[in-house]
């Protein structure tokens, strides 16, 4: 009897054991599904879809569940209201995704108080990481990809630079990135101005750009359907033909757009951590691998970090053998290396940060198809808004 006894304890103890073997571990991704961000969105779930396709929905024995939140654009409310919902009837163990600065924003305090990892898979100001000691981002700052065409463009002999950005957080991080590295090497800014994030009608703007004649002049728009009006504007009002160069960040000439921009972009100049060609035997795995998965669809530098958001995860909880808590995720994470199909990267142990090559592009047309055509680099840029 008192070994029939020692049995059933046994089993009850086993079977808790499996149970806590077989947990699920859920991730909450927080990105835009509809609205002027959608492509944000279909971009980073085809990234999600494409990693977890490729290496499975199991982690140290834990089955992986991806749990999706429309945040519908640029709404903080929104984003914090599917964030709690996330957290609280879903019970995930990771937030994830955030596309857009001013929704991470709103989401940061939510990672700390529920002490669960966030992994920002796009949005771009500099100061996100800080908003909590959760947050490990695995895209890029717009202060890293703006120091880079800052210089080139000193050492190609302009010298006189207007800038004109979109009037938030990543517009603002851009402009200030571009007059601070422009001006410290000798260059002048001769004007700048902020547009509005909704809806802006970019005629008069770029009318005095060309009324004041400068060598060159500094973009920074969302991404999306603005680069594309931004990009026609440039041309129409014949700032090409004056010999203004159109410099960039290279999101403003994105694969998801570049079809729609047609010959307009033709000549742009961009800085970027991604290009569609770039050269490697991990981007021709990628894009290969991305063509017969989404036929007819062009992989642009949202999917390949949410591609490298889910790597970051899936690393992370190998070392951890299955533990999400934010202690021992965030530890895991911290100098954490691999070969991306952007290149080489690795998370900076200090800010939570992507180190990563950040590279010159030229639109082109290669075979037909428009493309970022890189021809210089700069290697293992760190964020030097936290510099």
């Amino acid at each position: 009897m008192k070994f029939t006894t020692k049995l059933g304890v046994l089993a009850v103890m086993l079977g808790a054991m499996t149970s806590v073997q077989a947990k699920d571990i859920k991730i909450g991704v927080v990105m835009p599904m509809s609205g002027p961000f959608a492509s944000h969105g279909k971009q980073l779930g085809n990234g999600i879809k494409l990693f977890m396709d490729e290496h499975g929905d199991t982690v140290a024995g834990d089955k992986i569940e991806i749990i999706i939140k429309d945040d519908t654009g640029i709404s903080p409310s929104v984003a914090k209201r599917q964030a709690q919902e996330l957290l609280i009837k879903d019970k995930v163990d990771i937030l994830a995704g955030f596309s857009l600065t001013p929704n991470a924003f709103s989401v940061a305090p939510l990672a700390t108080q529920a002490k669960v990892p966030m992994v920002v898979m796009n949005a771009a100001t500099s100061s996100i990481t800080e908003k909590s000691p959760n947050i490990v981002r695995v895209s890029m700052t717009l202060p890293q990809d703006t120091a880079p065409i800052a210089r080139w463009a000193y050492d190609n002999g302009l010298r006189n630079v207007y800038t004109l950005v979109a009037d938030y957080g990543p517009g603002h991080d851009a402009e200030a990135q571009f007059k601070k590295t422009f001006t410290e090497l000798g260059g002048k800014i001769v004007g700048d101005v902020r547009t509005p994030v909704k809806n802006p009608d970019f005629a008069p703007y770029l009318q005095k750009i060309k009324d004041v004649k400068p060598d060159a002049v500094f973009f920074f728009v969302p991404n999306g359907e603005q680069g594309v009006a931004l990009a026609k504007g440039y041309k129409e009002r014949g700032l090409e033909e004056a010999g203004i160069k159109a410099l960039a960040t290279g999101d403003v000439t994105d694969e998801d757009v570049l079809d729609a921009m047609g010959d307009s972009a033709i000549g742009m100049i961009t800085s970027f951590h991604y290009s569609q060609v770039h050269e490697s035997p991990e981007n021709k795995a990628f894009t290969e691998a991305y063509a017969k998965a989404f036929p007819n669809e062009r992989p642009n530098f949202m999917a390949v970090a949410a591609y490298d958001g889910m790597h970051l995860i899936y690393k992370a909880l190998e070392k951890t053998k299955g533990d999400a808590g934010a202690e021992a995720f965030m530890a895991a994470v911290k100098g954490m290396k691999w070969n991306s199909p952007r290149g080489p990267i690795e998370i900076d142990p200090e800010t939570r940060d992507i180190i990563q090559n950040v590279y010159i592009r030229k639109v082109e047309r290669v075979d037909g198809v428009l493309q970022n055509v890189e021809f210089d680099k700069y290697e293992a840029v760190k964020d030097p808004g936290k510099q």
